[in-house]
C-alpha cells in the first residue's frame, strides 16, 4: 500500500494508504501542479502549469504548456505510465487538465481530470 495524498488519517487514526492506481494519480497531480523550483532537493521538478491561471490566455501558450506537461509526465512517471492523451485548457481563472494514460503494471487505461482555480 501506499500513502495517500494529500496525507491525512484514516478512520483508525493511521496514516492513510490508498492502492497503486490511486497514488499514480495522486503522483501525477503532484507533478502538474508543482511549479519548478519549488522543491529544494528537485529543482527542476514540475510542469509549471499553475503559471497559465495567471497568464493571458492564448492558443500558443496552451500548447506551449501542453508540450511541458507532456515532457515532465514522460520524465518522472515514464516507467510507471504510458502517456495517451494531454489536453490543457483555461477558463478565466480555472485550468483544466485532461490526462489519459495506461498504467504499464496492470495495462488499466485510465483518463483523470485535474482541475485548479485561482484563489
Amino acid at each position: 500500500m501506499n500513502i495517500d495524498f494529500p496525507l491525512h488519517f484514516d478512520v483508525r487514526g493511521r496514516t492513510a494508504t490508498t492502492d497503486d492506481a490511486d497514488h499514480i494519480r495522486d503522483m501525477i497531480e503532484q507533478l502538474l501542479f508543482t511549479a519548478p523550483g519549488e522543491r529544494v532537493n528537485r529543482p527542476e521538478f514540475g510542469s509549471g502549469l499553475l503559471q497559465m491561471v495567471f497568464a493571458p490566455n492564448s492558443v500558443e501558450l496552451a500548447s506551449a504548456l501542453q508540450f511541458t506537461a507532456q515532457a515532465a509526465l514522460t520524465r518522472y512517471l515514464g516507467d510507471l505510465i504510458d502517456l495517451q492523451q494531454l489536453t490543457v485548457s483555461a477558463d478565466d481563472a480555472t485550468l483544466s487538465v485532461v490526462v489519459g494514460y495506461v498504467i504499464r503494471s496492470t495495462q488499466q487505461p485510465l483518463t483523470q481530470t485535474f482541475v485548479r482555480s485561482a484563489p
